[in-house]
C-alpha cells in the first residue's frame, strides 16, 4: 500500500471512517491489473468527506489546507505528495445544457452508477482489504478486458461526455475491447462534446497522442465523429492523394508518421508528427505532368498548426515548438548539398529544436512508399554534429552589437541598424565572419559601405 494511504488508514482507525472508506477508480484497476501505481487516489465513503479532510488535515498528514466543494461532497488534498480526492458517496442529475449536476448523497451502489465505466467502479476496504463490486460486473470486465458503462452507454456519456474520449484512450492504454453498444452510445452521443471545455478535451487528447497505440486512438476519433467536433481541419487528409512518392493518403501517412517516432514521450514532437502535413489539402495541385504537388504546404500547416493549438490553449512555447517543427519539416532535403553554411542556419534557427526535427524527417521519410529512396540523414548528421561542436547556437550572431554599430557608422537607431546587424549575422552563417571577431567585422562593413 502506498504510504500516503497507510497514513490515512492509521489516523481514521477507530474513528466513523473505519469499515466505511474506500478506495475506488483507476488506482484498483491499475492493482488488479499489476500497473504500477501513480500518485493520486481516489477514497469514497459514505460519511462527509469534507470532515474527513479536515479531521487527515488536523491530524498533520497534510501541509496545506484541503481544498473543499461541499456542493459536491468532495475535497482535495496531499499526503506524502500524493495528490488525494476524497468523496461522499453521491447522485447525480444534469440539466442537458450543463456539466454541473445536482447532487444528492447515495449507496456506494448508487454511486458506482454515475462512473464511467464498470472497471473503474471496483473498491479496496482501505482498513479490511475487502474488495467489492457493487455492480456486480467490474470483476469480470476487468478479467475479460472489456470497457463497458455502468448505464446504457448514451445515458453515461450524456452525464460526462469526455469520457467518449476516455474511452477509447483507456482501450489504447490498456488494450481493451469495447462493449457491445459503447461505440455506437458514443457516434450516437458524440454532439454532447460540446458542452465541455476545450481545456478538458486537449488533455484526454494530448495523453492519448503520447501512447504507443496513439495512431489507433486518433483513427477512432476519427471514424466515431469525435475529432470533427475539435479539430475538423484534420478530416480533409483523408482521402487527399499523395503522388508517385506515397502509398498511403495524407491522413494514413500522419498516422504511419505519428508511429515511426514512437516510443517516446516528447509531446511536442508527437504532436509535430501529427500536424507536419496539414497544410497538404488546402496546397493541393497538379502540373501540366499529372504529378501531385504541394508547393508552400509547410508554411500554411504551420498557420494551421497555430491557429489549432492557440484554440485547444497549449502553452505558447509547446505551440512554438510544434510551429517551429511543421515550418521546417521539409528544410533538410531541400538542397542537393547540405554544407557547413546551411547547418549554422538550421543550428541558428532550431536551437534545442534540432535533433527533435531530425527524428520528425526521419520518420516522415521512413513512411514514403516502399523502395522509393528516401532521403540519406546520415551526412546531415555528420554536417550538423561536426558544426554544432566548433560553433554552437550562441556563436552564431553578429559580432557587432547595434550600439557598437550606431557608433561606428555614426548613425541613429532605427531600421538601418537592424539591417546591418542582419548582414553581419549571414556572414557569420556563410562562414566569412566569426562571431567573435569584432575588428574584422568593421574591416567587413568598411568594405561593403
Amino acid at each position: 500500500m502506498h504510504p500516503a494511504l497507510e497514513k490515512i488508514k492509521k489516523v481514521t482507525t477507530a474513528t466513523v471512517f473505519e469499515g466505511d472508506l474506500f478506495l475506488v477508480g483507476g488506482a484498483v484497476r491499475d492493482f488488479a491489473l499489476g500497473i504500477p501505481p501513480g500518485n493520486d487516489f481516489d477514497l469514497v465513503t459514505r460519511h462527509s468527506a469534507i470532515q474527513l479532510a479536515g479531521h487527515l488535515y488536523k491530524s498533520g498528514l497534510s501541509l496545506h489546507p484541503p481544498v473543499t466543494y461541499p456542493r459536491f461532497g468532495t475535497a482535495m488534498l496531499s499526503v506524502d505528495s500524493a495528490a488525494i480526492e476524497l468523496v461522499t458517496a453521491r447522485k447525480e442529475s444534469y440539466h442537458p445544457d450543463s456539466r454541473k449536476p445536482s447532487v444528492t448523497p447515495a449507496t456506494y451502489l448508487e454511486d458506482s452508477t454515475r462512473r464511467d465505466f464498470t472497471v473503474n467502479t471496483l473498491m479496496i476496504g482501505l482498513h479490511s482489504g475487502e474488495i467489492l463490486d457493487p455492480l456486480g460486473t467490474g470483476l469480470d470486465d476487468l478479467k475479460s478486458k472489456t470497457l463497458r458503462t455502468p448505464l446504457d452507454p448514451a445515458a453515461t456519456f450524456a452525464d460526462d461526455p469526455l469520457r467518449m474520449l476516455r474511452a477509447i484512450r483507456f482501450k489504447g492504454k490498456l488494450g481493451f475491447f469495447y462493449a457491445p453498444g459503447l461505440v455506437e452510445g458514443i457516434r450516437s452521443s458524440k454532439d454532447r462534446l460540446t458542452v465541455i471545455s476545450l481545456e478538458r478535451i486537449r488533455d484526454e487528447f494530448l495523453k492519448m497522442l503520447i501512447l504507443p497505440a496513439g495512431p489507433e486512438c486518433l483513427q477512432e476519433l476519427l471514424e466515431f465523429g469525435l475529432l470533427e467536433i475539435f479539430a475538423p481541419e484534420f478530416l480533409p487528409m483523408v482521402d487527399c492523394e499523395q503522388g508517385k512518392f506515397h502509398h498511403l493518403d495524407v491522413w494514413k501517412h500522419t498516422l504511419l508518421v505519428l508511429r515511426n517516432v514512437q516510443p517516446t514521450q516528447d509531446l511536442s514532437l508527437c504532436l509535430g508528427a501529427l500536424f507536419h502535413d496539414i497544410g497538404k489539402p488546402p496546397t493541393r495541385t497538379r502540373d501540366e505532368k499529372g504529378q501531385t504537388r504541394f508547393f508552400g504546404h509547410e508554411s500554411v500547416g504551420a498557420a494551421i498548426t497555430k491557429n489549432v493549438l492557440l484554440r485547444l490553449k497549449l502553452p505558447n512555447r509547446e505551440i512554438d515548438e510544434v510551429v517551429m517543427l511543421v515550418k521546417n519539416h521539409m528544410r533538410l532535403g531541400s538542397t542537393p548539398e547540405f554544407t557547413a553554411s546551411a547547418a549554422r542556419r538550421v543550428i541558428r534557427d532550431l536551437g534545442d529544436q534540432t535533433d527533435r526535427l531530425l527524428a520528425l524527417v526521419e520518420a516522415d521519410a521512413a513512411s514514403l512508399r516502399p523502395g522509393v529512396r528516401a532521403l540519406d540523414l546520415e551526412p546531415i548528421k555528420q554536417r550538423l554534429k561536426e558544426v554544432q561542436m566548433l560553433q554552437p547556437k550562441p556563436s552564431l550572431e553578429s559580432p557587432l552589437s547595434g550600439e557598437e554599430i550606431m557608433s561606428l557608422m555614426g548613425i541613429a537607431a532605427g531600421p538601418q541598424v537592424g539591417q546591418i546587424k542582419h548582414l553581419l549575422t549571414e556572414a557569420v552563417l556563410d562562414g566569412t565572419l566569426a562571431s567573435n571577431d569584432k575588428e574584422a567585422a568593421i574591416l567587413f562593413l568598411k568594405n561593403v559601405h
